[in-house]
């Protein structure tokens, strides 16, 4: 029976808990890629990873990568990513918007099903970010994201997300949001390395400089973008290539036990690069909040 078929069956029957026992086939090609071991990721305590933004990561081995897409689902890219990823028998971490997934719940279940972890990248994405934003306007976001993907992805949505796993966009945290998804254990993600895959730029050079950056860390946790045109088209070429210089796949689940998450220090000279970018883009960021706060003067009625 066709996969499409099962998995709506599954869905219409509300049998979400068992969708996952769809993504258990063996791999069908000895010489895939696929997945070296399953890391088990206990959120509790505060967890933040990610050289960019923080001073830790996962204790990786070297040649281990960790595959993880923002900003989807959608479906002229989404699509075409998780045939590649099925095609090498790969699984990867999602960090969806919630908007997005709301609006392909298909996809979602999709993603799931075939054993992709499902993590959250707020509701709506602002440009200003959760730090232009403010920290309630900021936390009713991410609450509606949480919601909205829960519910594509499980058909329901509980007082805490299913999957703790989080990314703030543009990596802009805060001390009080942070200590917010504390409280709830959820861990926040950041990056060891990115494809810079937000620039316009070709699928061929996208990838060049994603191994350029791979080969000078040997290992990482690497932010993609399964929104983007040029990722989709150059992620079967990138897997091959992964295999090819011997690098392998490390997929991340939520710990079913309270077992300490294996975590590397980043060395004395450590600096975050993402705090570097923001400063950048801040200026922009405030103009814009500055018109949004405007637009909005300009139409409220008057008193």
């Amino acid at each position: 029976m066709a996969f499409h078929v099962l998995l709506r069956m599954a869905a219409l029957a509300g049998l979400w808990a068992c969708v996952p026992a769809l993504a258990q086939e063996a791999c069908p090609r000895p010489d895939a890629l696929g997945v070296s071991r399953v890391l088990e990721v206990n959120p509790k305590g505060g967890l933040k990873l990610g050289l960019k933004s923080y001073p830790q990561t996962l204790a990786l081995e070297k040649g281990e990568v960790v595959l993880t897409f923002d900003d989807g689902p959608l479906p002229a890219t989404t699509g075409p990513i998780l045939r590649a990823l099925d095609d090498e028998c790969v699984k990867a971490t999602f960090f969806l918007v919630g908007r997005n997934a709301e609006a392909n719940p298909t996809i979602v279940a999709r993603e799931r099903a075939r054993g992709h972890t499902i993590g959250h990248h707020t509701f709506s994405h602002p440009f200003i970010t959760m730090r232009g934003l403010g920290e309630a306007a900021a936390k009713a976001d991410m609450d509606q994201g949480f919601a909205a993907d829960d519910r594509a992805a499980f058909g329901q949505a509980g007082a805490a997300p299913r999957t703790p796993f989080f990314r703030y966009p543009g990596f802009a945290d805060t001390p009080e949001l942070n200590a917010w998804l504390a409280r709830r254990d959820i861990a926040i993600f950041g990056a060891d390395l990115w494809a810079s895959d937000w620039v316009d730029m070709s699928p061929q050079k996208t990838m060049e400089l994603l191994l350029s950056r791979l080969d000078q860390t040997g290992k990482g946790i690497i932010l993609l973008h399964d929104t983007r045109p040029q990722t989709a088209k150059m992620l079967p070429e990138l897997l091959r290539a992964l295999k090819a210089r011997g690098y392998r796949i490390v997929h991340l689940v939520p710990a079913k036990d309270d077992a300490p998450t294996p975590l590397a220090k980043a060395g004395p000279s450590w600096s975050s690069e993402t705090e570097a970018n923001i400063a950048k883009v801040w200026p922009k960021i405030l103009a814009e909040k500055r018109r949004m706060a405007k637009g909005a003067a300009e139409i409220s009625p008057p008193r």
